[in-house]
């Protein structure tokens, strides 16, 4: 496999799902050393991030990463990855030995009518149903992630510079989904990201995790 070292640069396209959910059930997917950020009765906020990223990249291939929770650790705020699909086995490969990220791959169909569609062995795992948003504005985000390598636990900031436009959106993930238990309901925010420049720096080492997370 090839694949280039980190930060990756990436160009494209993304849309973006943010959902409340419940604690109890994600709570189970994420290190006990990482503090679920509790927004409303028992619920944290989590998210689903469907991209594709053109030639121009470091690497060409679509995504979705699954968000079951925010979460906090000594200072350190960000989303924890339960989940995450390509369709480039280079970019598993990079994604889990730079970053402790559970790759897979998956195929993803984005269709003309403004829906995506993930499946992995011929099961979907989620399609998502967009609006075209009425206005966009030129914006840049930055952010942190956890993941794990080994027993190590790690943190690395993604940054992004894109027209964002507010969207609505329509999420279905099918029972036999990996990630139906999470229990995703309509989300209260949907954005897309147009012409979007994303870079993913090096992971740090914040601690150690009592048992491996894969």
């Amino acid at each position: 496999m090839f694949y280039p070292p980190a930060p990756w640069i990436l160009q494209g396209y993304a849309l973006i799902s943010l959902h409340l959910l419940n604690i109890d059930r994600v709570r189970h997917l994420i290190p006990s050393e990482l503090e679920i950020i509790s927004v409303w009765s028992g619920k944290t906020v989590g998210g689903v991030y469907l991209s594709y990223y053109g030639s121009e990249s470091e690497l060409e291939y679509s995504e979705l990463i699954v968000v079951p929770a925010f979460v906090g650790y000594r200072g350190t705020v960000g989303g924890w990855v339960s989940h995450i699909y390509v369709d480039n086995p280079d970019s598993v490969a990079g994604g889990r030995e730079i970053w402790g990220l559970p790759k897979e791959l998956a195929q993803f169909t984005w269709e003309k009518d403004n829906s995506v569609i993930v499946r992995q062995n011929n099961q979907i795992l989620c399609n998502l149903k967009y609006d075209q948003p009425l206005f966009a504005w030129r914006q840049w985000l930055g952010g942190s992630s956890f993941s794990t390598k080994n027993s190590e636990l790690l943190t690395f900031i993604a940054e992004l510079e894109s027209n964002l436009g507010l969207i609505s959106s329509k999420l279905e993930v099918p029972v036999e989904s990996p990630f139906s238990s999470l229990g995703f309901a309509q989300p209260f925010l949907s954005v897309q990201c147009d012409r979007m420049s994303l870079r993913v720096r090096s992971p740090e080492v914040l601690g150690q995790t009592a048992v491996a997370y894969s």
